[in-house]
């Protein structure tokens, strides 16, 4: 079987820190389970880098491409709109080889600071939730939650911080989580990454 080339892709996990205080909260979306890939799975809203997103950024470059579509995705996917500047880019994904999809994926967290208001598209997307990182592995360890890999890492690493202003501050300093190590799929300086550290 040969390898598929990897569809260049963006997600982005929302977080915000629901009052009164407690553990910070991100936002699931249940997959459509008639989807071919990770149907009925819960994920954070995300999907494929569409041309419109490449030319709405800065001419071939992935990286602002990537940008647009965490910003498109999110409004498709969830109803809510959020700004590109405020993006963080903490990983990139690469779907292993001798699958029938894969994807190529920037990761971005997105802190919420104001209330917001979920609407799913009810085709792609059926449910969503609001749910600590802990309890939402929890689940996925009683199988009550089904979790893609990169999701359930992603979570793990967003477990260890009790506050937004924690987690911003982490993410912001740390290295870009790379999967496979060595993915010839994350060139970020050629892809126009150029992160301001």
């Amino acid at each position: 079987m040969t390898d598929i080339e990897p569809v260049p892709a963006a997600t982005v996990v929302l977080v915000r820190e629901p009052r009164p205080q407690s553990d910070i909260e991100i936002l699931l979306l249940r997959r459509n389970s008639s989807l071919v890939f990770h149907g009925g799975h819960w994920v954070f809203p995300g999907g494929r880098i569409d041309a419109s997103d490449f030319e709405a950024g800065n001419g071939n470059l992935e990286y602002p491409a990537a940008l647009n579509a965490a910003v498109r995705e999110t409004k498709e996917e969830a109803g809510i709109d959020i700004d590109a500047s405020q993006l963080i880019h903490t990983a990139h994904w690469t779907t292993p080889p001798r699958l029938p999809r894969r994807f190529s994926t920037w990761f971005f967290v997105y802190p919420l600071l104001n209330e917001v208001s979920v609407k799913v598209d009810n085709d792609e997307i059926l449910e969503h939730r609001w749910i600590s990182p802990t309890a939402a592995l929890a689940e996925a360890e009683a199988e009550t939650l089904v979790l893609p890999r990169p999701t359930r890492t992603t979570l793990q690493d967003i477990a260890t911080h009790r506050s937004l202003q924690a987690l911003i501050a982490a993410v912001t300093e740390r290295n870009i989580r790379v999967f496979p190590a060595d993915s010839e799929h994350y060139k970020p300086q050629e892809m126009g990454y150029l992160p301001e550290r």
